[in-house]
């Protein structure tokens, strides 16, 4: 669309008003800039690429000097832009597609040919492409004065992200703000005993290298061990040497596959001593200066395995006339902020960290067990610090108020969410019998009253149910099963979401900074993607206007008893962003709340923790409060523990592939019943229900007709026959790989495509499509372009 210039005043790139590649040669064939005119698209998409600072809306109008009307024509601009997936919007600003945000967690890999140090990317999205490389800049007056922690090959580092102005090296350069991790001069791999003796070191990272060890460095390594080696300092040519530190052991056992995913992502899994020397030394907190809540008959409900209970509930009605069949929740949580103190051994190590990391066949807690499993924990019968929130909600299921508490309790019971669910049900045991008439009811009609709180807020409901993994006492995988979906399940959910709610809204009343659990709307580059969907499916999404969760919720609702109702799930899934931590607050758009911060579990994630602080601070609530260093610093602390949790969930989602792949790895050849999972130009994934695991069916096996890859219907498509594949259609196939260290499973395509009508334009726009046929393992598979 060409809009006509506005008459104004002509100003150049670079100057006192904005930078556009500032000290870039003037070019005359550059579009002109005009102050108080929308720029032309390219000059927008420079100026965002060039200054990640001041790329919010109303940074870009002020560079511009755009007001009233123009304002309104540039917001129309970079929704297109962002729409056609051009830009997309971060926290506070835009940035370009794929492009670093302003503060990024870094892993500094390699070098350059000039000795320079060369970054990447922490955690990166699969659908951004290949990661970026970063150049660390580091300058011996900045080391001198302090300015620049010094970092080194390895260490994982905060960084400050800056675009680079030479075309020739890595897009960005960025300046170390904290050293978060340092090297560790140690890798894990698996040993291939060589025949001319001493063995080679087999990354289990398919970016590590290959490594030589002798036999006197070998130990007690046997061929096929995972281990860990000491790297030692190699000769100038040739592989790098190591040498055996430990044997984890066999890599053929499931015990050792989520050892693999703790290395392969960094996640620190072995406690300084100074920290264990702090946690033992922790003494139990006191009755001084806190409430007696001993008497409140609190509950903890949590799964049956759960080690440590950072949660318990209360409920009754309210007594006031002010407020008829309103009742009172009270939730209480460890006072984890008593222990740990800002700057000590313990807070050092639970930030580095970020959170603990939970695998089928063990945790990597973020603070030691003395202080998680043990002081912290709301052990029935036990005197604990813990802070309260006591919350009054209306029979509407609207929140009239709420006060939080530094108390002392004791929990009357634990029970796990199968056991409570049953006494409701009319099935008490010995246990949960007694509790049934003065806490479990009470608990339940509260969560009833709550629940007409949460219908009419529509919160997003998808239907993506949660796979567990059974291991056997040997560490091998016994079975996938699905728990279900209990109303004790949504009851803590419920009161745990109010719960931080309060959190949020009272820190902000109180001018508080905190560290808010934040979840922006869908891209509108995502949106559009799942309206082309949708709209092959024959169900109707609007376009233009702000959605919101119930928007989508509407759509599920027209999926609902359908043949379509798992992959438009899984579409709707796919098209949501990403919820971060961040000190600055845009509300979370999942659970359609304006002010939300996580509370609830202390013990587990160090926002919590924060937050934690920052109401003892501001309530003036005693020892632990959130101090004016840390306040300056939640900006790089958001930006870690968001990385943090990220790994954590891939570290999670690895250790289950690489699981389920050994556990399949002597059934290749059998054939299973399989969904489509995901659809690309170069095949199917194939999602397994029954073992929550997804392997690839390429292409090229698929028969020998031409297929197109329609985008928009998620499907691809045969061009002479017609018949076709998409996102969620049931499918047999039979497994012909199973590669565990990948986590990589490969199946063939027995079901025959079903009918579809030909592919749509979205595939001639990528231009090209593929003459697949069944070819011989090993063989590169005949193509041709058209």
């Amino acid at each position: 669309m060409t809009r006509e210039p506005r008459e104004g005043k002509r100003i150049k790139a670079g100057g006192p008003t904005l930078s556009v590649r500032a000290g870039k040669p003037a070019q005359t064939d550059r579009p002109a800039i005009v102050h108080g005119v929308v720029p032309p698209r390219e000059i927008l998409l420079e100026f965002i690429s060039d200054n990640p600072d001041r790329a919010s809306k109303r940074e870009i109008a002020k560079a511009f000097g755009l007001k009233g009307d123009a304002r309104v024509e540039l917001k129309d601009v970079l929704r297109d832009l962002e729409a056609e997936g051009l830009l997309q919007k971060g926290r506070k600003s835009l940035t370009r597609r794929g492009a670093l945000p302003p503060m990024t967690v870094l892993d500094i890999t390699t070098r350059d040919k000039d000795g320079d140090l060369i970054a990447r990317p922490a955690e990166w999205l699969e659908d951004a492409g290949v990661a970026p490389a970063v150049l660390i800049r580091q300058s011996s007056g900045d080391r001198g004065k302090g300015k620049t922690p010094t970092a080194g090959l390895g260490d994982r580092v905060l960084a400050k992200i800056f675009p680079s102005k030479d075309r020739a090296g890595p897009a960005y350069t960025a300046r170390v703000v904290k050293v978060i991790d340092k090297h560790r001069n140690a890798a894990l791999g698996v040993i291939r005993m060589m025949p001319e003796g001493g063995a080679r070191l087999m990354p289990i990272d398919r970016r590590g290298e290959e490594m030589q060890i002798s036999a006197a460095d070998l130990g007690d390594a046997k061929d096929g061990d995972l281990i860990e080696a000491d790297v030692l300092r190699g000769d100038r040519f040739g592989l790098t040497r190591a040498k055996v530190l430990t044997v984890v052991g066999s890599v053929a056992t499931e015990k050792a596959i989520s050892m693999i995913a703790i290395y392969s992502h960094g996640i620190p899994h072995i406690f300084p001593q100074a920290v264990l020397n702090e946690a033992d030394a922790a003494k139990p907190a006191s009755l001084s200066k806190r409430e007696d809540w001993r008497n409140v008959p609190l509950v903890t409900i949590d799964p049956a395995d759960a080690k440590d209970h950072d949660d318990a509930v209360y409920a009754e009605l309210d007594p006031s006339p002010d407020n008829p069949d309103g009742v009172i929740v009270t939730v209480a949580i460890a006072d984890v902020s008593w222990y740990v103190r800002t700057g000590s051994p313990l807070d050092r190590e639970a930030l580095k960290r970020g959170n603990s990391v939970y695998f089928p066949d063990r945790v990597v807690p973020m603070l030691p067990e003395r202080i998680s499993n043990d002081l912290c924990s709301l052990r029935e019968g036990e005197d604990r610090p813990a802070l309260a929130v006591r919350m009054v909600f209306s029979k509407e299921g609207r929140k009239a108020s709420h006060t939080f508490h530094r108390v002392m309790m004791k929990s009357a019971a634990k029970l796990s969410y199968q056991q409570a669910q049953a006494a409701i049900d009319g099935k008490p045991d010995d246990k949960s019998g007694p509790l049934l008439e003065p806490i479990l009811k009470p608990l339940w009609h509260a969560y009833g009253v709550m629940k007409r709180g949460r219908d009419r807020r529509q919160p997003l409901e998808l239907d993506m149910p949660e796979r567990k993994i059974k291991l056997k006492e040997d560490g091998t995988v016994d079975s996938v099963v699905i728990p279900e979906r209990l109303d004790a399940h949504k009851l803590i959910e419920e009161m745990m979401i109010q719960a931080n709610v309060c959190a949020a809204e009272t820190l902000e009343k109180k001018k508080q900074p905190l560290v808010y659990r934040i979840h922006d709307a869908p891209s509108l580059a995502k949106q559009e993607t799942l309206r082309e969907f949708l709209a092959s499916l024959g169900i109707p999404m609007a376009k233009g206007g702000e959605m919101r969760a119930n928007s989508f919720n509407g759509i599920l609702a027209k999926a609902e008893n359908t043949a379509h109702q798992v992959m438009v799930n899984e579409m709707v899934l796919r098209s949501q962003s990403q919820a971060v931590y961040s000190p600055d607050n845009i509300g979370h758009f999942g659970l359609n709340l304006m002010k939300y911060a996580h509370f609830t579990s202390p013990i587990r994630r160090y926002a919590d923790l924060i937050v934690h602080r920052a109401l003892v601070g501001s309530l003036a609530l005693g020892e632990g409060a959130i101090t004016p260093e840390e306040e300056a610093q939640l900006e790089d602390i958001a930006a870690e523990i968001s990385t943090f949790e990220r790994r954590a969930m891939a570290a999670e989602r690895d250790t289950i592939n690489r699981l389920i792949a050994h556990h399949l790895a002597e059934r290749v050849g059998q054939q299973f019943e399989g969904r489509i999972s995901g659809v690309t130009k170069s095949g199917l994934f194939v999602a397994l229900p029954t073992y929550g695991a997804d392997g690839f069916v390429p292409i090229s096996t698929l028969g020998t007709d031409y297929f197109h890859y329609d985008e928009s219907r998620q499907a691809l498509v045969g061009e002479r026959t017609s018949l076709g594949y998409q996102i969620g259609d049931s499918v047999d196939v039979k497994l012909v790989e199973a590669i565990p260290l990948a986590g990589a499973l490969r199946f063939e395509m027995l079901s025959e495509g079903r009918k579809m009508s030909p592919a749509t334009r979205s595939f001639h726009k990528a231009g090209r499509r593929e003459r697949r046929t069944t070819h011989k393992p090993g063989t590169r598979p005949p193509r041709r372009g058209r």
